[in-house]
């Protein structure tokens, strides 16, 4: 992986793009644990989802976003978004002369780290599920976990629609979360980031269903933490007085975007721009 120069580029913002809302959750994240660092999103809200298509269309489809990005003069693109981390992070890191950082390692490795003897489940997209990154990226960091997966497409729909609590994902996150405590599963990995959201709600219903506590890993944070360790390292934190700027791009719908990034955030969108791949 590239590594970025200390000094002037310090001061450069960090990229951050998703198929559409998702990767809000980890600008959340990435803000709260670096105040001082600026941040360009793009959201492929024209192109979403990326869960169901194909390894070789999401490729394009990243090699696109990450190209604005780079043309707005990042120090490092954060690939908010499981499905892209998953099928395309190898070839964005070739293809792009800066550093590239997916949200699929650090979950992995928190999930590693929680239960290394024991079994891992993943809550995903279909494309996430099948590409099996998960279950390659616990193993780098410990042979003796066995990872299972469950895609669970209902729950972005819900999500975005602000369906957080309730009967209606209750039970949607309670028949995903089925199939994983029955197998054993004793950590819970939100392999997507639009799940962050429904937090609480897994937590509970996964307790209930196992009849004892079970660990939510939120992939959101351990990224941010991740991103956090790289720039310390390569000596790239921002070091600014003035307040970090929040630049909030899409591809199409910027006013429903609008209406629904506060959620995510946690804070008031005033300005969302629209941009043409």
């Amino acid at each position: 992986m590239p590594i970025p120069p200390s000094g002037s580029r310090s001061g450069a913002p960090l990229g951050v793009f998703d198929s559409g809302l998702g990767g809000l959750t980890v600008v959340r994240a990435l803000r709260d644990r670096m105040p001082g660092e600026s941040i360009v999103y793009l959201g492929d809200t024209a192109r979403v989802p990326y869960g169901t298509r194909s390894k070789e269309t999401v490729v394009k489809y990243a090699l696109g976003c990450a190209k604005v990005l780079t043309n707005r003069g990042v120090k490092a693109i954060v690939v908010a978004c499981n499905t892209v981390s998953a099928v395309a992070l190898d070839i964005l890191r070739i293809e792009l002369d800066l550093p590239v950082l997916g949200v699929i390692e650090p979950g992995a490795r928190a999930a590693a780290l929680a239960a290394p003897d024991d079994i891992i489940g993943v809550l995903g997209t279909a494309g996430t599920i099948a590409s099996g990154a998960y279950a390659r990226a616990v193993a780098a960091v410990s042979t003796r976990a066995e990872v299972i997966g469950q895609a669970a497409p209902l729950l972005v729909p819900l999500v975005e629609e602000g369906w957080t609590d309730g009967d209606v994902p209750r039970l949607a996150v309670r028949r995903y979360l089925e199939p994983l405590l029955a197998r054993g599963a004793r950590v819970i990995v939100l392999g997507c980031t639009h799940y962050p959201l429904l937090r609480d709600l897994i937590e509970r219903e996964a307790e209930a269903l196992a009849g004892q506590p079970i660990r939510i890993v939120d992939s959101a944070h351990a990224t941010a933490d991740a991103v956090a360790d790289f720039l310390q390292d390569r000596g790239a934190v921002a070091r600014r007085i003035e307040p970090a700027q929040l630049d909030l791009l899409v591809t199409d719908l910027p006013k429903g975007f609008s209406d629904v990034a506060s959620r995510f955030l946690g804070e008031a969108v005033l300005r969302v721009s629209q941009i043409d791949l």
